[in-house]
């Protein structure tokens, strides 16, 4: 085990040993000395500090999986460089396959859910809400809620007429 000092003498590739090995004391070790390295890392890359916060913690949890592939043949700030860099370029991967609207003060707004498209101006309701279902769409309770109400009309137009 670590002693219970603040910072430990042991070297990264140390630290990285006893990690792999299950020492949660070297991991949170691990984690106070480079986190600021790897959060400069993602800001740096993504120019959002949001976004540098969630890289950082999810190359830590890869750090977490990974550290028993340190193999030391390079240094561990470069290994842990290597694994936040992809870790960023895994996210806007991710992004670009995936667009995504911002708000101005950097929120990301609900989403909203298509209705079902109807391409023929004499299609009915049940005929696109079933063809909206087949191609996959996804529809809000409201927009169901919606669609059924107008079913219902048209159900009742066409027994009073």
């Amino acid at each position: 085990m670590i002693p219970n000092e603040k910072k430990s003498t042991l070297s990264d590739e140390a630290l990285a040993r006893l990690a792999a090995n299950g020492n949660g004391a070297a991991f949170d070790e691990i984690y106070s000395r480079h986190r600021s390295f790897v959060y400069s890392i993602a800001l740096r890359m993504t120019g959002n500090s949001a976004d540098a916060e969630d890289l950082t913690q999810e190359s830590f949890v890869s750090v977490f999986r990974r550290v028993g592939s340190f193999r030391g043949d390079a240094s561990f700030t470069t290994w842990l460089y290597r694994l936040a860099v992809n870790q960023v370029k895994m996210h806007f991967r991710y992004r670009s396959s995936r667009p995504e609207m911002q708000t101005s003060d950097g929120e990301t707004p609900e989403p909203r859910l298509a209705m079902p498209r109807r391409t023929d101006p004499g299609e009915d309701v049940l005929t696109a809400l079933v063809r909206a279902e087949e191609e996959h769409d996804m529809l809000s309770a409201a927009e169901i809620l919606g669609l059924a109400v107008l079913l219902l009309l048209a159900g009742n137009e066409t027994t009073t007429n």
